[in-house]
């Protein structure tokens, strides 16, 4: 039947063809139909290429049975239910409890409904970006239902982390898992449970879905059948264009690393250099990211003749790299050719993460050998050496799931890029996966140049025998806590023999190296350690540079006490950024004022490529 036929038929369209302005309303109100039901088709014609890709996959994986519990959690949860049943009071008390929270919610929703104004029974928690639209609090519907989903969210996690008799490693199974359980149920995951999306929906005809579906089989695609989410326009950035552009030379150059020297911008340096070492497993350039927001250029600015490691993104080939050739071949490698280069035997170094974590064992190392000398002084960013409490990382890390990772490393030789970042991903699943399942795939929008998120999904791939021996002698067994617990290059490693000066940061809200996992360092060291704790995670709590004026630290001048909890007593708090008073601290241990260096100058080390060099453009497998 056409339009025309329709306008004809008796009641209602009789009326409609009689009154110009109710016609035209009736076939905009058709046409937004038709452009719906169209769109809404294309969504489902998209939604079967995802569906063929995926069994396509599946035949291509030649039939193969994956694993039925990857992450090792199914024995966790039932022993978790087991007790539950043993003693099934916690879980009833809990449940009258919500029971009687969405009672005193159905009142206060009844009361707004009706136009009266009532406090909320719930609200969601300071930075919960998830419920920043205004329609999850103005619209009585949406209000309700976030309420009702943070009421049950809040149970839930309560129920379980008041079982008792779980031991440590279940525990910490049981409420990672059930946060990503309860995060992935959210009402702002879901299309008609979302206001924005709904809105979105309707007004755009349905278009954004379409271009959401694209999106995901864009990221299928890319992902070589996984689900590889873009975080950001790739596209907007360029290491060496607009990010890593601190002016260097590419100095020496490795199997495993680059060493970039820095151009001087003051006319006198310090005479001792400064050498970092950033994480192999992310690249360098979170350090010297953009102009504004770079550690190196504000570094050199401060008069430090700066050298930085470019790891390099390892394939195959690595696949039998140890720990000990991490230290032998880019460490102490790197501090060798930084004295011929410089003169200078006492180098003031930086060890970021799973680097510093390697820096303070060779620390141990020197010390053993006689040449504790050549460390002048050493600062550790986000450094866990005991990693006893080494938080929700930990997860990832039993007998069960290190044999199913060598498994999945025996091929290549190595962990692809992709597998890490999910795990840091999962970490923060909200911000870092959720979200942008919302925006990319249900808003259908293009997600937003961000060089931080693109450094983030700019990672690299990781050895396997180095990599093993990592999360099996540190995280799994704490054998570096350990006096002798493990050797480096034939070297029993002693972390209490180190009585190099440190300099030690960590950040409040980290989610990969909590702060209280970091601060057991200075209960290790020998020497003097200033323990200072930044605001911010992982990322923040380090790039904070003093142009921004964002966060806090504090810092504490006494003894560092047996835990951060007493030491934070006795703390003092300043606004801004920590880099000045790092700077006060080196400063002091940098030597005199020198002729600055000019990066190549030396005979033996002449330029080979401009900064950032070659290394850090290697993509890994993610």
């Amino acid at each position: 039947m056409s339009q025309d036929d329709r306008r004809t038929t008796d009641g209602p369209a009789s009326d409609h063809a009689a009154d110009p302005t109710a016609e035209h309303a009736w076939d905009e109100n058709w046409d937004e139909f038709q452009a719906l039901s169209e769109n809404m088709m294309r969504v489902a014609a998209k939604s079967q290429q995802l569906v063929n890709a995926f069994v396509m996959r599946q035949q291509q994986g030649g039939g193969a049975q994956p694993t039925v519990d990857p992450y090792n959690i199914g024995g966790a949860f039932l022993d978790l239910t087991a007790r539950m049943m043993a003693n099934p009071a916690v879980l009833v008390e809990n449940q009258m409890q919500l029971w009687q929270d969405y009672m005193r919610l159905l009142q206060t929703s009844a009361l707004r409904f009706l136009g009266e104004d009532a406090e909320p029974v719930i609200s969601p928690e300071r930075g919960d970006r998830r419920f920043r639209s205004d329609a999850w609090t103005e619209n009585q519907l949406f209000d309700f239902i976030k309420q009702s989903y943070l009421l049950a969210a809040r149970c839930i996690q309560k129920s379980v982390a008041e079982v008792d008799g779980l031991d440590r490693e279940d525990r910490r199974k049981v409420d990672f898992y059930t946060k990503q359980f309860v995060e992935a149920l959210s009402p702002s995951n879901f299309l008609l449970t979302n206001p924005d999306v709904l809105h979105t929906t309707l007004s755009e005809k349905g278009e954004n879905l379409v271009r959401g579906l694209e999106h995901m089989l864009a990221d299928l695609e890319r992902g070589g059948g996984e689900l590889n989410i873009q975080m950001t326009d790739a596209d907007a950035f360029e290491v060496g264009r607009n990010i890593a552009v601190s002016p260097g030379k590419v100095v020496y150059e490795n199997a495993f690393f680059q060493l970039i020297q820095y151009a001087p911008s003051t006319e006198q340096v310090h005479d001792r250099p400064l050498l970092i070492f950033p994480p192999w497993i992310n690249k360098f350039y979170i350090l010297d990211l953009t102009e504004k927001k770079s550690f190196v250029r504000w570094a050199v600015a401060q008069g430090h003749t700066v050298f930085m490691v470019s790891w390099v993104n390892p394939d195959g080939s690595f696949a039998d790299t140890t720990m000990a050739d991490y230290m032998r071949h880019g460490h102490l490698e790197a501090l060798r050719v930084v004295e011929a280069i410089t003169g200078v035997r006492g180098i003031n170094v930086i060890g970021y993460c799973v680097a510093g974590t390697l820096l303070s064992a060779a620390l141990a190392y020197l010390d053993a050998k006689g040449e504790a000398d050549r460390v002048n002084s050493a600062t550790f960013l986000t450094t866990q050496v005991d990693f006893a409490d080494a938080g929700d990382l930990s997860v990832f890390v039993d007998e069960e799931q290190l044999e199913i990772l060598q498994e999945k490393m025996e091929a290549k030789g190595y962990l692809d890029s992709k597998a890490m970042a999910t795990t840091f991903n999962m970490l923060r699943s909200s911000d870092l996966i959720w979200s942008f399942v919302v925006n990319n795939y249900m808003l259908g929008k293009e997600p937003f140049p961000f060089d931080l998120l693109y450094w983030n999904s700019d990672s690299t791939n990781l050895p396997k025998a180095m990599h093993l021996f990592y999360l099996d002698k540190m995280y799994q067994k704490n054998l570096l806590a350990e006096p002798g617990g493990i050797t480096l290059d034939g070297v029993a490693i002693d972390l209490r023999t180190v009585k190099t000066p440190a300099y030690v940061q960590a950040g409040k809200e980290d989610h990969i190296s909590p702060a209280n996992s970091v601060y057991k360092i200075t209960q290790l060291f020998s020497g003097p350690v200033r323990f200072m704790l930044a605001g911010s995670g992982h990322i923040a709590g380090v790039v904070n540079p003093p142009e921004a004026n964002k966060y806090q630290y504090w810092t504490n001048t006494r003894k560092p006490p047996q835990t951060l909890d007493k030491w934070f007593e006795k703390a003092e708090e300043h606004p801004g950024s920590w880099w000045p008073d790092w700077q006060h601290w080196i400063a002091r241990k940098a030597g005199p004022k020198v002729p600055a260096r000019t990066p190549g100058d030396h005979p033996d080390f002449p330029a080979i490529e401009d900064a950032p060099g070659r290394y850090v453009k290697v993509k890994g497998d993610g």
